[in-house]
């Protein structure tokens, strides 16, 4: 397949990587030859979605010379002796499933695990970006069911709109009166620059604004758990940000202001792998960059794999792909947790109808972690089981106990029957030394610990913005039918593109100017 390949391009991306495959179909959008390598048998990398069987191998084997996964470590739960709950019980009798390694294991294939999970605002960047690029056409979505928060040590659901407020029975009149004033005074936040109740807290804390504003214990901690989503040392600028994109994505797709896509988030990096491949965009995966270096004479990256030497303008590439930037020092970024249980968490109205997708902030501290529930309606698990991700910044080498706060706070009041748990960190680096190729190569971002992939698009823009100046990032995509190949006639196309009843008064009428004609 090597030889029947072109070897010049003006673009080579390594790693297929959610800020990768978005510079990769940007470039092959505006008319650039691509060339899109990966090492892995599988799209995303570390943004990617994998079934049981590849989780367990990426996390028993030595990682790979690119890899920025590490530390993994995984444990059956089945062979336990631990009895089982009522309500386990119950679940059983309803799927008939009795859940056992070599049960799950022989539905790998059904599962679609996120080895980086995120969450979507329903008007946020990357909603924005899809439905701009038309790229929405290849990714399903569901409405996150609940947003939830803890209250005297249970986990119960917020409400988000306006009717939710008023139906709860959680708040009493006064606080569905303040935290409906509330949000609407967070919603006119930046329309008056001169607004002195605002211009007051500049500078400040956003839960100083919260204690000015006189709203009670049980808002404040809504508001900063899972509206806001944020810490005691959030800035009040920050904060208002938050609320806002929280507010401004209500009522849009569902009940709640998030959406998850269906099959998980490793549907992304493939969508925008997708629209390069339509536009000529050219994939190799299992393949490794083996050399790479300049041409002096050319300025362009030479990168050599498996035997062949290609030639392009520009090199895009994730971190630790190319061979100069694997001996650079990694540092733990992100703590990974990820459970398998056969019941879910949170009582029955977090789950009716066998559950969705819920998810929660927690915070021990100054630090936080976002927890996200997904049961077999969200495509990322089979019927009966149900899928915990928890993610947190790292402070150390060991996953697991950067989790263990997070992890108490979740399981101690409501332990579920957990059939597999695993711990791994996703790590970062320095940006590596680019030796005199500033203007040639660029590296991409780890993720970063955020619900949403604000950081990666800005990441994406940037770097492509370097490439390309004055060219529109991602422009939209045409519409199979609105799609005119040389020679053919448009207005044939519009007329087959109309429905039958217009199609035959269209047809009435070219008639009766034939006839028109004839008697002229």
């Amino acid at each position: 397949m090597a030889d029947d390949l072109p070897e010049q391009f003006d673009l080579i991306v390594i790693g297929t990587g959610f800020t990768e495959s978005c510079i990769a179909a940007a470039a092959s959008r505006v008319g650039k030859t691509v060339l899109h390598l990966d090492s892995n048998d599988y799209y995303g990398n570390v943004w990617g979605s994998v079934g049981v069987e590849d989780l367990v191998r990426l996390l028993s084997s030595d990682a790979a010379p690119h890899s920025t996964l590490r530390n993994g470590s995984y444990t059956w739960h089945d062979e336990s002796g631990d009895t089982s709950t009522s309500e386990g019980d119950e679940m059983k009798e309803e799927t008939g499933q009795q859940w056992t390694r070599e049960t799950v294991l022989a539905m790998s294939r059904r599962f679609c695990i996120d080895l980086c999970p995120r969450i979507l605002y329903s008007a946020g960047e990357l909603v924005q970006l899809l439905i701009q690029s038309n790229i929405c056409r290849y990714t399903e979505f569901r409405a996150v069911d609940n947003v939830c928060m803890q209250q005297n040590g249970n986990i119960v659901s917020i409400p988000c709109s306006r009717s939710d407020i008023f139906n709860t029975k959680s708040l009493t009149i006064v606080e569905k009166r303040l935290l409906m004033k509330f949000m609407n005074a967070c919603n006119d936040y930046g329309e008056d620059k001169c607004n002195e109740d605002t211009l007051a807290f500049r500078g400040r804390t956003f839960s100083e604004y919260l204690q000015e504003q006189r709203v009670t214990e049980k808002i404040a901690s809504c508001v900063m758990q899972a509206i806001a989503m944020c810490g005691p040392n959030t800035s009040f600028e920050e904060g208002m940000l938050r609320t806002q994109r929280f507010l401004r994505s209500l009522g849009r797709y569902g009940n709640t202001p998030f959406l998850y896509p269906m099959y998980g988030c490793g549907e992304f990096p493939q969508s925008f792998c997708r629209q390069c491949a339509v536009y000529g965009g050219i994939y190799c995966l299992q393949r490794s960059v083996d050399d790479c270096a300049v041409d002096a004479n050319s300025n362009e990256v030479l990168i050599s794999s498996a035997v062949t030497t290609f030639r392009a303008k520009h090199v895009v590439s994730a971190p630790r792909y190319l061979p100069a930037s694997r001996d650079c020092v990694m540092r733990p970024h992100l703590s990974r947790g990820l459970f398998l249980s056969s019941t879910p968490l949170g009582n029955e109205v977090l789950n009716k109808g066998g559950g969705g997708v819920n998810i929660l902030r927690l915070m021990e501290g100054v630090r936080e972690a976002i927890f996200i529930q997904l049961s077999h309606f969200s495509g990322a698990c089979p019927k009966g089981l149900y899928l915990f991700h928890v993610t947190t910044p790292a402070v150390s080498d060991d996953p697991a106990e950067d989790l263990r706060p997070f992890a108490m706070q979740l399981f101690q009041n409501s332990a579920p029957e957990f059939v597999f748990s695993s711990f791994f960190t996703l790590t970062t680096q320095s940006q590596p030394n680019k030796g005199g190729a500033d203007d040639a190569i660029f590296y991409t971002d780890a993720p970063s610990f955020e619900m949403d992939f604000y950081d990666a698009i800005a990441n994406a823009r940037d770097i492509f913005g370097k490439l390309y100046t004055d060219v529109e990032f991602l422009p939209r995509a045409p519409d199979v039918e609105e799609i005119v190949v040389d020679g053919e006639d448009p207005s044939a196309l519009n007329e087959h593109s109309l429905p039958e009843d217009l199609r035959a008064q269209l047809q009435d009428m070219q008639q009766a100017t034939e006839q028109m004609d004839i008697q002229d």
